[in-house]
């Protein structure tokens, strides 16, 4: 009876060790932080200085136009797309001043959203569809924002799917218990990032 107990104990505890081992990881490259600007972001644009007319200076929001521009106060329709903030701020500024609307503005750029980067969630979960990607946004918010996992989700292998710098594909797989139960940190994402969540094989 003893000898019993023992054998049980001992089971138990590797099954302990087991269920509380280390998750692994998915082999994916470190995601990219894009800052460029793209079609449907929403920037905000302060212009601050001596105008040459006077008048009052007031930060104005844009939303990039399809055409990748925005229509900026006295130097109209300007090309975003592909831009950085900064590069953005030195563009309005020349032309403010070659305009001959501001003798020495000061501009600054504050990206609202970036509603262009989006990832992709396909397959098992409740609203798949395509997400804009928020500062620091990993696979357990693009899980809740598709409204979580249906019943037969096979929640155990999570395809992920993302394209490098050189234009690449690298594909892995992560057990989301590992994330859930905290083996693992939560996968972070990049905009173009294309996720799968297969149906449960039993």
């Amino acid at each position: 009876m003893r000898a019993l107990v023992a054998a049980l104990l001992t089971s138990a505890a590797l099954l302990a060790g087991c269920q509380s081992g280390p998750g692994r990881v998915p082999n994916l490259p470190k995601p990219m932080n894009f800052t460029t600007l793209g079609q449907g972001d929403m920037l905000e644009i302060r212009i601050v200085g001596a105008r040459v007319e006077g008048g009052t200076d007031l930060p104005s929001e844009f939303k990039v136009a399809p055409d990748g521009t925005v229509n900026v106060p006295f130097i109209g329709p300007t090309v975003v797309v592909g831009l950085e903030p900064n590069e953005i701020e030195q563009l309005v500024r020349e032309r403010l001043i070659t305009k001959n609307f501001y003798t020495d503005p000061q501009v600054s750029v504050v990206v609202r959203g970036y509603f262009s980067k989006r990832v992709s969630i396909i397959g098992q979960v409740k609203k798949p569809d395509s997400y804009p990607l928020e500062s620091g946004m990993g696979l357990q918010k693009l899980i809740s924002l598709a409204g979580g996992f249906t019943d037969i989700a096979d929640d155990d292998n999570i395809i992920i799917q993302r394209k490098t710098l050189e234009g690449k594909t690298v594909v892995d797989s992560v057990d989301y218990d590992d994330i859930r139960d905290g083996r693992i940190s939560d996968v972070l994402l990049q905009a173009g990032d294309y996720v799968e969540v297969k149906k449960s094989p039993i």
